[in-house]
């Protein structure tokens, strides 16, 4: 009977999820292959065989994957830090860390957009002080993309390592010194690999999150396309419904791939879990 009034308390999750989500999926991806009336995979050897959706593609992995990295290398030591503190310090330092998430992601991109365009205060700053003697072409291109994403999702790859970190017991660091290691040995095979799980949650969110976001791109990309806005190009302006079934399954696919391929990495460097 408990069991049953657990499953009746899923009930209303599961209904929704499935009306709202996976069926409207399998209706996307289904139609993909049925193209005025008779079964195709057209749309599919056009995306996969044409130079200029490659790129796109591949520019689109590029940020993502550069994203998810320096996300990495910044996220880790700042977590660590803040998962040593105190109640109250780790408190404040996690609110900071948040308050990024607060704010639109138009904002935000706006707020990139004055910083780095041609006149910004980035070009500004430099050739005031001489290590520039013209401005940097840094808006509306992938660099400008891949910072605004980083300001957007770098809180997420701490939250996730601060929730692990803080659980790790200090006194296997103890234990590893006590035994000759020094404090980055001890770091790097005691910290690390329990720090693992959410390590490879936070990349994963943090690559889907850069793979499908599409006002930072959008707004800080300029002509450069990535996946996001070439799929709401063939929707709302070409209007080819087709194809943007297309990309939206291709970045559903990625999608999964990227999870199968973090979940066995982690598997591998941290095979007791």
């Amino acid at each position: 009977m408990k069991k049953k009034g657990l499953y009746l308390l899923l009930l209303p999750g599961v209904l929704f999820l499935t009306l709202f989500m996976i069926i409207p999926i399998v209706m996307t991806i289904a139609s993909t292959f049925f193209h005025e009336g008779s079964f195709t995979i057209e749309g599919y050897l056009k995306f996969l065989t044409d130079p200029y959706f490659i790129k796109i593609l591949l520019t689109t992995l590029q940020v993502s994957l550069v994203t998810t990295i320096v996300c990495i290398l910044l996220g880790f030591p700042a977590a660590y830090y803040i998962s040593k503190l105190g109640a109250r310090k780790k408190g404040i330092l996690l609110a900071l860390a948040i308050f990024p998430l607060l704010t639109s992601s138009v904002v935000r991109s706006f707020s990139w957009m004055i910083i780095l365009g041609k006149k910004g205060l980035l070009n500004s700053s430099l050739i005031s002080i001489g290590l520039i003697e013209k401005p940097l072409e840094i808006l509306y291109t992938p660099t400008a993309m891949m910072i605004g994403l980083i300001h957007l999702f770098l809180p997420l790859i701490i939250i996730t390592l601060v929730g692990v970190m803080e659980n790790i017991d200090p006194d296997l660091i103890k234990a590893a010194e006590s035994l000759g290691a020094s404090k980055f040995t001890a770091f790097r095979k005691v910290i690390v690999p329990l720090s693992v799980p959410g390590l490879i949650i936070g990349s994963i969110l943090v690559f889907v999150g850069s793979l499908t976001a599409y006002t930072t791109p959008a707004l800080l990309g300029g002509k450069q396309r990535v996946i996001s806005t070439f799929l709401y190009q063939n929707a709302i302006t070409l209007n080819d419904w087709y194809m943007a079934s297309v990309i939206a399954t291709i970045m559903i696919v990625i999608t999964f791939v990227v999870i199968f391929v973090m979940n066995k990495l982690a598997t591998k460097l941290n095979p007791k879990g």
